[in-house]
């Protein structure tokens, strides 16, 4: 597992009962968390919490400080900063256990080099892209989070950084892409686990990862360096993922593979929590 070790601003505190305790700067907040099946005892530290997320039996939940959504504050990690805003939806507008395929972007980017960012989020993997010279596409579909993004570009001192913010879906955008004849030497993706088709029909990312990585297989330059994916999907494994960038990246470009669950110490018991998966695709150095 690889470990988002860095964070000074973040830690998780503790985590049990399928909750977990997180520092978030100087606010503590309690979210659900569903791989915490475990019902260790819950100390003190938990009655410090600033707000909870409830979840409702009917679908959703509330916090129970509503005070707490309509705050924000920053933190930084390393020399990038990022807007925390916790919403409706439990999210705080950032994994940060994503750090560490911040870092690996930064460690294998080539200034000038361009990376397409799909489902980019808030944008950390496009900020650790500028920051280290790339030229980035942020992709996402929603309006809010372009918007969020672009002010993390700003917090972070990067808005003059060569980036193309598209508010889009997906993967109708790679598509136009590659009738463009546009191409990348780098792509991100971390698709969510499931969502609705623009006809309301839903989607299920098992159902649809092969074909979308073999889609943007096809944007890749001959230049290329790296090909990332990061799911959540409990069902979807690091290794299969990793099979599918064999098939539709390894062997028309060379390089390594390699992949892994990805995840954040614990505090309390020193041990790893995972939060998710990563598959990686490298050119030019073993990894």
């Amino acid at each position: 597992m690889r470990i988002a070790s860095a964070w000074r601003d973040f830690e998780v505190l503790d985590a049990s009962a399928g909750e977990k305790l997180e520092r978030w700067g100087e606010q503590i907040l309690i979210r659900p968390d569903p791989q915490v099946i475990w019902n260790t005892p819950k100390g003190d530290i938990w009655r410090k919490a600033d707000a909870r997320y409830v979840r409702s039996k009917t679908g959703g939940g509330h916090w129970d400080n509503p005070e707490i959504e309509k705050q924000g504050w920053t933190v930084s990690y390393k020399d990038l900063r990022f807007l925390v805003r916790p919403t409706g939806f439990k999210h705080t507008g950032l994994f940060p256990e994503q750090a560490v395929n911040w870092d690996f972007c930064r460690e294998n980017a080539k200034r000038g080099m361009s990376v397409l960012n799909l489902f980019a989020y808030t944008g950390g993997a496009t900020l650790a892209l500028l920051a280290a010279g790339a030229g980035v596409c942020h992709v996402d579909a929603s309006k809010g989070m372009v918007a969020w993004a672009r002010e993390n570009a700003a917090l972070s001192g990067l808005s003059d950084k060569p980036c193309r913010w598209i508010i889009d879906d997906c993967k109708k955008f790679a598509e136009r892409e590659i009738r463009r004849g546009t191409r990348y030497d780098g792509i991100i993706m971390d698709p969510p686990s499931y969502g609705r088709g623009p006809g309301g029909e839903v989607w299920k990312l098992e159902d649809t990862i092969y074909d979308l990585i073999s889609l943007c297989s096809g944007l890749l330059s001959d230049d290329a360096r790296f090909f990332i994916i990061n799911s959540y999907t409990s069902g979807l494994s690091a290794s299969v993922m990793e099979y599918m960038l064999g098939t539709q990246v390894l062997k028309k470009h060379g390089g390594t593979l390699m992949s892994s669950e990805i995840g954040l110490t614990v505090k309390s018991s020193g041990l790893a929590l995972p939060c998710g998966n990563t598959a990686i695709w490298l050119k030019d150095r073993e990894l």
